[in-house]
């Protein structure tokens, strides 16, 4: 058997307990609802920051991007800003899901972030939520009055399904922006849409996020599209040279830990400068479930440690008046 944090399987033991079918078992809006009742569960209280508030964003294909922002400070000094793409298998998930996280991450870091609620599938199919993730970006990018300082850079993080879509932004935008893309955060990331790998085997039932829930999330979100474009599976990018200092972050029991590992593993292949950590006995979707997961709360803030020093050593990197901008 393998090992399961005493605070995890308190978690999942309390989760069986509940009557009902699981999430794959209906349909997109009693998942969304399901995951929304487990949130409450086991919600991490958000804390005190200077500034939230909600934000729409034009996308270029003729809808508004909802998104919120989080400052730690109301200074309007030029400063980087964390972009945050939610998880939910591209099917579940919103702001509200994760409000305490984003929160966090702004306190910790002391570093705007912006999450960004992109269309959700089946009624928005693949590419929806990319193209939503790549124009918010893009927006963010060109310093939006809106976000009440300059951005200097800018940092794709998100879990899960939101990991996928920070690696396809970083792929995509690159030297694109108007500023650099100073590093990524995948927090357990689905990077590829066709993966059997052991982890996918072993873990496949009983850790919260199951085979069959990782099946039903992809075939809401593709249809009939090819599992095989990078925009769907980031890992298989005919090459990751030029991405941004990355860190990868995989739990041990996830199904999707073999994907985070392979993206890992082929960055470093690439010479890019990469993290790479792993949280031994832990579950697919802790950070969000820190209420329920206090241990997970630890885990959170390494990663933010390992996250800021890329950006730090990206900063430094860069030319002295950019640094100064």
């Amino acid at each position: 058997m393998p090992y399961v944090r005493p605070d995890v399987q308190n978690l999942l033991s309390m989760l069986a307990a509940q009557p009902g079918p699981r999430m794959e078992d209906g349909d997109a809006e009693t998942a969304r609802a399901m995951m929304k009742m487990m949130g409450a569960m086991v919600e991490a209280p958000r804390p005190d920051i200077a500034e939230i508030k909600d934000l729409s964003i034009a996308s270029p294909h003729g809808h508004a991007i909802p998104a919120r922002l989080y400052r730690s400070t109301l200074a309007t000094d030029p400063a980087p800003v964390v972009i945050f793409y939610h998880g939910g298998g591209w099917v579940i998930g919103d702001l509200d899901v994760y409000d305490s996280l984003c929160a966090e991450i702004c306190r910790v870091l002391n570093m705007t972030v912006v999450s960004i609620d992109y269309r959700l599938a089946p009624e928005h199919r693949f590419p929806a939520a990319t193209e939503d993730c790549l124009a918010a970006t893009e927006w963010l990018a060109r310093s939006p009055a809106e976000i009440g300082h300059a951005v200097t850079g800018v940092v794709p993080a998100g879990d899960s399904a939101g990991g996928n879509l920070a690696a396809v932004v970083s792929q995509e935008l690159g030297a694109s922006l108007p500023v650099p893309i100073l590093a990524q955060w995948l927090i357990y990331p689905g990077v590829d849409m066709t993966a059997n790998t052991g982890s996918m085997v072993d873990f496949a039932d009983g850790y919260l996020l199951t085979a069959g829930g990782m099946q039903w999330f992809t075939e809401h979100y593709m249809g009939d599209a090819d599992l095989l474009h990078p925009r769907a599976s980031p890992l298989h990018a005919s090459s990751l040279a030029g991405q941004p200092a990355t860190l990868v972050f995989t739990c041990g029991l996830d199904p999707l830990r073999d994907q985070g590992r392979a993206y890992a593993a082929k960055l470093i292949a690439a010479g890019v400068r990469t993290i790479f950590r792993e949280a031994d006995g832990q579950i697919h979707g802790s950070v969000t479930l820190r209420g329920g997961i206090p241990s997970a709360q630890d885990d959170l803030h390494a990663n933010l440690r390992d996250l800021k020093t890329l950006i730090d050593e990206a900063i430094a990197a860069l030319p002295a008046q950019q640094q100064a901008a």
